[in-house]
């Protein structure tokens, strides 16, 4: 299978992957920002990662899809602020060959060390659970275009 570089827009699933920057190889957290054109582009072209029977006409043609598709979305659990489970999942776009190429020379807008921030979060967990919540991230539910 060809390597996938990932688009995970959610922050707090993104502190549960790497530990708030804290798992060894995960010490850096950087912040993409992206066109919203690209990441429409992904979700045109994209195939969802396992066989859904009322998105599918057949197991030979999901694979026939999945297999030819440059974006794989799946969805994973979303996470509270203490990184535990929540009852509903977030996306996570993974991008291959064409999606690729396009990601890296057409989409991208600015790039972010956001490290300090993800560790000042952190840190205010134990010393505030209110005002951590507060320093999160605005994230808005995307209204497909």
């Amino acid at each position: 299978m060809e390597r996938m570089t990932w688009i995970k827009p959610s922050f707090l699933w993104m502190m549960y992957r790497c530990g708030w920057a804290q798992k060894e190889r995960q010490e850096h957290v950087l912040a993409i920002k992206i066109k919203q054109e690209g990441f429409q582009w992904a979700l045109d072209n994209s195939c969802i990662s396992h066989f859904v029977p009322k998105f599918h006409t057949s197991m030979e043609q999901w694979k026939e899809t999945l297999q030819n598709s440059p974006v794989r979305i799946q969805w994973d659990p979303e996470r509270d602020i203490h990184l535990e489970k929540l009852p509903y999942r977030s996306i996570q776009i993974g991008l291959s060959g064409e999606a690729v190429h396009k990601y890296v020379n057409e989409w991208i807008v600015s790039i972010e060390d956001i490290t300090p921030y993800c560790k000042r979060v952190y840190a205010l967990i134990s010393e505030d659970v209110d005002e951590a919540i507060k320093a999160l991230p605005e994230e808005r539910v995307y209204t497909l275009g």
